[in-house]
């Protein structure tokens, strides 16, 4: 696991070294054990290394026979020794025991269509200095982040957008679109970024840059169209099983010590316990857990670490855990509103402290339908085909007229929501559901300004257009695939990552296994989802094996699920002050009256807005880091 970073220029002009050392300065903590720069003519690659696999050899660059070809690799190429053996068999001859130089040696096989070949989490940069051609790629489930800015026949690109902005060739114009897009979502939607001049690349594709000229192609995208022919459960139960032990394998290949991450919930209990089916030794689990008792997951996880004998270690989260923000905000480099990055963060670091390498149970809502709004997703599609659509109309109105107040899940407030989304499409819906700041929050929100700089707002197209291209053919198989091609790879992926590797920890994820995960699509959504029973082909794959006390117990999110009683409580001060200081409120995109009803609203109990409350909080916060004084706050910071 590493940072890379890298500059091609096709106006003759070199690669500083100078600039490419500043790009790996900035992902240090990515890669503290080694840095490396290749720069020749006008291109130059760099790296920092997190020593994991090879680590007598595998620094990096590394190139093939003669030199012409060089790479960098963020990540871990799980089938790197089938991959080796395949390739000498073929003449090739090889100077490292690792995972990255397979690379160099496969695109000479295959062009810049290599990745396909490869099994594993990463984003990778290779430079054929024969044919000036950068290629660049990430793998398909998107674990591994790449930004990238083109102009003017030049392309810079890092794993991390502080690193990118390293460049000052880099416009540091802000992108109205992603921010109304992250005020939406609470992240900010591939390919977009927080600055106008840069993107980032999507899972499964690869770029290739030629003397200036960029395409970008898509190697790889999860289909649901093609299912299982009438699959015999007993059949499809073993299925599972296999794949998961052979993913949890796949990501124990390491020479470095191993632990992982244990929330008490049913997909990282069976991470646990292919571990250790597979290890000699206890495997070492990390959780994080909440004061209030009715949040916390922590008497689960406890069960399990005993069931399978772990050395456990543990954290609770307190409210002064807030004091992290800036340093949690200067690490994703952009406005990032997942509150669960909070103690994300917190379990690397404790983590960290034992080992490094940790898995996860990350991929398993989204392959088997864990989530609750899938449940309801379904029952508000089977209720809407029911009525005659005068009546869907009326309810709708009905539900437009009432506001939502006090305890979102207070039975009117679910009414009422319920009533709304009945006059809408499922594409619609599933937008409204995902939205945080739905388009007439947003719209009280932002001032006349900002309004027009935004123009028309891309926010909607984000889950229409994925909705769109959906392959399922039904709600439940729109819904999954949906989350895989933005929540997943835009929010859940990037946290992790970014949490991880900010204490220098690889974080590896079976259940996104992509063989694990094209099996799971192919299985019918009727296995999944049944009434409010969620995951039942998992929990039925995983009885006996994981104990009936997780597999039926209610599912507990990873959030911050108090911080609304928090902002009312001990946070009450600092939120207030942050939002209403003369600087935030002087920015220009928000109504002030909008922001002091939001905050008044929501300290007398009168509605719960502590989603869209956090969400302000962080995007003010990222402003003081990136906006004030041209960003030099999270530019000098560590």
């Amino acid at each position: 696991m590493c940072g890379i970073a890298g500059q091609v220029r096709s106006d003759g002009r070199p690669a500083e070294p100078a600039l490419l050392a500043r790009m790996c300065a900035a992902l240090e903590h990515r890669g503290p054990d080694s840095r490396g720069i290749h720069a020749e003519g006008g291109a130059g690659i760099a790296i920092q290394r997190l020593a994991v696999i090879d680590l007598e050899t595998g620094d990096q660059p590394v190139f093939n026979e003669d030199r012409s070809v060089s790479v960098v690799l963020n990540g871990e190429i799980y089938n790197y020794r089938e991959l080796r053996a395949r390739l000498e068999a073929r003449g090739h001859r090889f100077a490292t025991n690792g995972d990255t130089e397979p690379i160099a040696h496969l695109y000479e096989e295959h062009g810049p269509e290599l990745a396909r070949e490869l099994h594993g989490m990463f984003a990778f940069a290779l430079w054929d200095s024969r044919r000036r051609r950068l290629v660049v790629s990430r793998d398909r489930i998107g674990k591994k982040p790449l930004f990238y800015s083109k102009r003017d026949g030049a392309l810079s690109f890092a794993s991390e957008i502080r690193a990118l902005m390293q460049d000052p060739e880099i416009s540091r114009d802000l992108d109205a679109g992603a921010l109304d897009s992250y005020l939406s979502y609470e992240y900010v939607p591939a390919p977009m970024a927080a600055f106008a001049a840069v993107r980032k690349l999507r899972p499964g594709s690869t770029l290739v840059w030629e003397d200036g000229r960029v395409t970008i192609e898509r190697y790889w995208r999860l289909g649901y169209a093609d299912k299982l022919a009438s699959p015999d459960p007993s059949e499809v139960h073993e299925r599972i099983r296999e794949l998961i032990r052979a993913a949890v394998r796949r990501r124990m290949i390491a020479d470095v010590p191993l632990g992982v991450f244990l929330s008490g919930g049913i997909d990282s209990s069976v991470v646990v316990a292919a571990m250790a089916e597979a290890s000699s030794e206890p495997v070492k689990t990390f959780s994080i857990g909440f004061r209030e008792e009715r949040f916390s997951e922590l008497p689960n996880a406890r069960l399990i670490a005993d069931r399978f004998g772990t050395d456990h270690h543990e954290l609770v989260v307190e409210p002064d855990a807030v004091s992290l923000i800036p340093r949690i905000v200067r690490h994703y480099g952009e406005p990032f509103a997942d509150s669960s990055s909070v103690p994300s963060f917190q379990v690397s670091e404790l983590t960290r402290r034992e080992v490094t390498v940790a898995l996860n149970g990350d991929g398993g809502d989204e392959s088997f339908a864990g989530y609750e709004r899938y449940v309801a997703g379904l029952r508000t599609e089977r209720l809407a085909r029911r009525l005659p659509g005068p009546m869907r109309a009326a309810i709708a109105a009905a539900g437009r007229r009432r506001r939502l107040r006090g305890d979102p899940l207070r039975t009117v407030n679910r009414a009422t929501r319920l009533a709304r989304l009945l006059g809408m499409a499922p594409p619609e819906r599933y937008r409204l559901t995902m939205a945080t700041l739905d388009d007439a929050g947003r719209d009280a929100l932002y001032s006349e300004d900002f309004k027009a700089l935004i123009g028309e707002s891309p926010a909607p197209r984000v889950i229409l257009d994925a909705w769109e291209a959906a392959s399922g053919g039904g709600v439940v198989d729109h819904m999954l695939e949906v989350d895989v091609n933005t929540y997943l790879p835009d929010d859940l992926l990037v946290k992790v990552d970014i949490a991880s590797m900010a204490h220098s920890l690889e974080a590896r994820s079976p259940l996104l296994d992509h063989e694990l995960m094209e099996y799971a699509a192919r299985i019918p959504c009727e296995m999944k989802l049944r009434g409010s029973e969620k995951k039942i082909v998992l929990r039925d794959a995983l009885r006996g094996w994981i104990p009936d006390q997780i597999l039926d117990g209610p599912k507990r999110g990873f959030a911050l699920p108090m911080v609304g009683d928090w902002f009312r409580g001990e946070l009450r001060g600092y939120i207030t002050e942050t939002l209403t200081d003369p600087r935030a409120l002087g920015r220009g995109y928000f109504e002030p009256r909008e922001v002091h009803r939001l905050l008044d609203s929501h300290m007398s109990g009168e509605a719960d807005h502590s989603h869209p409350l956090w969400t302000l909080l962080m995007f003010e916060v990222w402003q003081q880091q990136f906006v004030d004084d041209g960003g030099a706050a999270a530019a000098a910071a560590s």
